[in-house]
């Protein structure tokens, strides 16, 4: 039972997010279609998912929205990741200066909530999606360059790593093939997490406006504009929030079963030489 619920289930609605989103350009959708004949109706034969204020399909409308939160994490998470990653590792590997300077960059990001920080950089670049991906990929790469920090300082004393040195390897070779596989296990469940809190802050962005524009569908606008029909239309907000609530849950039990997994208290395989 406990297999079903942490992992087969969720990794079922994880594929079926991502095949939506890949898959949403070829289906036949109408998601801008209106309908004035059916404002505000609720979920029929002909519309699963009932229709919105101006008549447009939910459930089109929620397909286009998962292909906006799962292009917005893959770039966010990708970009953050790689930058993250590469600033961490490096800083952390040479020292001095360099190394002092990312602390203080790192620390002078983490002065400021990061969803806030995140608001502040949609409203000065403007809304949009492509804006958005922007703005939390210069807030999310934080974590991922104190993580790959911490796992450098810890590797690089490490017997192959000074064997390395000592047969007088490049230090850009020693980071790529000593420490980078090492320290993937710990990045890849980083990420993981990731994935759901920039679900999350696009759906808030959105919310807000700072998200992708009307028409273009988005999880966060959909309840922003179902919020004024609660009493009348429950289901517009109903059925973005639960598949909002779905992903996000989704993500985070696969994150915890793969901690699980590679966590070597628990019998994993991380960090093994």
């Amino acid at each position: 039972m406990r297999n079903w619920l942490t992992g087969i289930i969720p990794g079922a609605l994880l594929l079926l997010w991502a095949a939506l989103s890949i898959g949403a350009s070829y289906l036949p959708l109408t998601p801008d279609e209106i309908q004035l004949e059916a404002i505000l109706s609720g979920p029929a034969s002909d519309a699963v998912l009932g229709h919105d204020d101006l008549g447009r399909d939910i459930l089109d409308r929620m397909i286009v929205g998962a292909r906006t939160s799962f292009l917005v994490s893959f770039w966010v998470v990708g970009l953050s990741l790689l930058a993250g990653t590469l600033l961490g590792t490096a800083s952390a590997y040479h020292g001095g200066w360099w190394d002092r300077l990312t602390v203080l960059l790192v620390d002078v990001f983490l002065a400021f909530p990061g969803i806030l920080l995140a608001i502040a950089l949609a409203g000065l670049l403007g809304p949009g999606i492509d804006n958005v991906v922007i703005a939390l990929t210069i807030v999310g790469w934080v974590g991922y360059a104190r993580l790959s920090r911490a796992q450098v300082l810890s590797l690089k004393h490490r017997e192959h790593v000074q064997a390395a040195e000592a047969l007088g390897t490049g230090k850009w070779a020693i980071m790529r093939k000593h420490l980078l596989p090492l320290m993937a296990a710990p990045l890849i469940v980083e990420a993981t997490f990731g994935i759901a809190a920039v679900v999350i802050a696009e759906a808030g962005l959105s919310f807000l406006g700072l998200g992708v524009q009307p028409p273009e569908a988005s999880w966060g606008a959909m309840i922003r504009d179902g919020t004024r029909y609660m009493l009348v239309a429950p289901h517009m907000v109903l059925a973005p929030g639960v598949a909002l609530f779905a992903v996000v849950l989704s993500v985070n039990l696969l994150g915890d079963r793969l901690r699980d997994r590679l966590d070597i208290r628990l019998g994993g395989t991380s960090n093994k030489v």
